[in-house]
């Protein structure tokens, strides 16, 4: 069962009315020239999800349940609706009579689902690890700040600030500035610029809900002792180079 939120059905809702005009927009093209469409490399809608790098009946306070449900249902429905979209944004590129307006609730829906596919991935990307911090990533974390124990009490102050509504707190080297930083996404579609996420941390409830309810601070504590910080050192030290 797929478990969306309040916020993600008003934004699938507002991309609703875009997607039925579109349908009367572009029937009419398909049938005056079918096959007519010229392929389009950036709408290729051809994304396949990334298998799970992990056992995830052997994660520590995750169920193999709830991982299962959350890579299945969310993260598979985010690449699904991503190739759904670009398919109907090369049909609409070829439309010059296209609405402006239905164009629009289209690339805001490219957005948010390519901003759900991507965070997924590196979520899920992460886990599989026994927790324990290492490599040069920590003494950057300890650096920024003042030690890395600061730093997890700030990412996990961060992570609860979203706890019961919905969003992403995610560690990301900012390339402008050359620093490590906490960010602080209410969706899928919010990320500092120029930043390389390091670490995502999933807060939407369907994250959690099913194994701790509303308990989103014990969810955190599952979430950090399953990360594989080999994996995110090497992320950093792609950033930085």
């Amino acid at each position: 069962m797929s478990h969306i939120t309040r916020r993600e059905a008003i934004g699938t809702g507002a991309v609703g009315t875009a997607g039925a005009m579109l349908v009367a927009g572009t029937s009419a093209s398909a049938a005056q020239g079918a096959g007519a469409v010229t392929p389009v490399q950036a709408f290729a809608g051809k994304h396949t999800p990334q298998p799970l790098r992990f056992d995830p009946a052997k994660l520590t306070g995750l169920s193999e349940r709830l991982i299962t449900s959350h890579w299945e249902n969310n993260y598979q429905g985010s690449v699904k609706a991503l190739n759904t979209i670009e398919t109907r944004l090369a049909a609409a590129m070829a439309d010059p009579d296209f609405p402006p307006v239905a164009y629009s609730g289209l690339k805001r829906e490219e957005l948010h689902r390519t901003g759900s596919v991507v965070l997924h991935e590196l979520y899920f990307g992460a886990l599989g690890g026994d927790g324990k911090p290492a490599g040069t990533i920590r003494d950057a974390l300890a650096a920024w700040f003042g030690g890395f124990d600061r730093w997890e009490a700030e990412f996990r102050r961060t992570a609860m600030s979203l706890a019961g509504g919905s969003g992403w707190c995610v560690l990301a080297y900012n390339r402008h500035t050359a620093s490590l930083h906490n960010y602080w996404a209410w969706d899928h579609m919010h990320a500092p610029v120029t930043g390389a996420p390091l670490i995502t941390l999933d807060m939407y409830e369907h994250s959690y809900h099913m194994d701790y309810g509303t308990a989103a601070a014990k969810y955190i504590d599952a979430f950090m002792a399953n990360l594989d910080w080999e994996v995110i050192d090497a992320r950093y030290r792609a950033a930085v180079g």
